[in-house]
């Protein structure tokens, strides 16, 4: 029996929680932009016996997600993949927004895609700002699902002439998460695996308190009082559905995205957070 392998991509409080509970008995491979924060997390993960290694990731480039997954194999058969990566609205200008969110994950769906093992499984994190924005036309969502990735970028929806500011790249970027994940899950199927995106609303994660004290911190703070929860979300409730959909109990399940914002969107459609 081959060593099974965990491919993470993303050094964060959502994946550690991801990875602590499906991660036990595989080897771990944590690849971070940061190569300082993939070693902090993987020794926090280590001294709680799990057996993680820390890389240098660039969500970005193509030729460093090869990269990873070629050290990944060589430590054995990729069974797993969770993709907590990625920039938020107030940390990146447009273009990295969709270089790293949009076209990054793009690549690592297909590359992990082509040597998912038979049975493995991946889930990918978007987000609640995905599911905020105006549809778009369905010939949009089929370019965002299935142009070639290398390709992407250059779709005229995603023109920096077509894009109002950060946070509308972001949403488009997470639209394009979920797209993408139903087209790749097609395609993942015929190996046998499967693969599914999670939207998380506010979690309280060191990124999130930076946002709660910075210039849109009422902002976010208005969000979470005034959804159904009436509270911002944990680490460990994402991660809850993420055990759901990793393990044998969500073996029917692919190619969908879950919500799990407290019901903040719910109540931006339809309740006081309306516009």
């Amino acid at each position: 029996m081959k060593q099974q392998v965990m491919l993470w991509a993303g050094a964060g409080q959502i994946g550690m929680a991801i990875a602590r509970r499906m991660g036990y008995g595989k080897k771990i491979l944590v690849g971070d932009k940061k190569l300082e924060n993939a070693q902090t997390i993987a020794r926090i993960m280590n001294d709680a016996g799990y057996d993680v290694t820390p890389v240098e990731m660039d969500l970005s480039s193509r030729t460093s997600i090869q990269k990873m997954i070629a050290r990944a194999q060589q430590m054995g058969e990729i069974t797993m993949l969770v993709n907590a990566a990625g920039v938020s609205p107030s940390q990146a200008p447009i273009e990295a927004i969709l270089k790293v969110d949009l076209y990054g994950t793009a690549v690592l769906l297909e590359e992990v895609g082509k040597v998912i093992a038979p049975g493995g499984v991946g889930v990918t994190i978007s987000s609640q700002s995905g599911h905020r924005m105006p549809a778009l036309t369905p010939e949009e969502d089929e370019q965002l699902a299935c142009t070639p990735a290398e390709h992407l970028l250059e779709l005229p929806l995603l023109q920096l002439k077509n894009i109002q500011d950060t946070l509308h790249a972001y949403q488009l970027a997470k639209r394009c998460n979920e797209k993408r994940v139903m087209a790749e899950s097609v395609k993942w199927g015929s190996q046998g695996a499967r693969v599914n995106s999670i939207s998380p609303g506010i979690i309280v994660t060191p990124l999130a308190i930076d946002e709660f004290n910075g210039p849109r911190g009422d902002f976010y703070k208005n969000m979470f009082a005034k959804c159904p929860a009436g509270r911002p979300g944990t680490a460990d409730e994402v991660a809850n559905v993420a055990e759901l959909l990793m393990s044998d109990k969500g073996a029917f399940i692919t190619g969908a995205d879950f919500l799990v914002d407290g019901g903040a969107t719910a109540s931006y459609f339809y309740g006081p957070l309306k516009p």
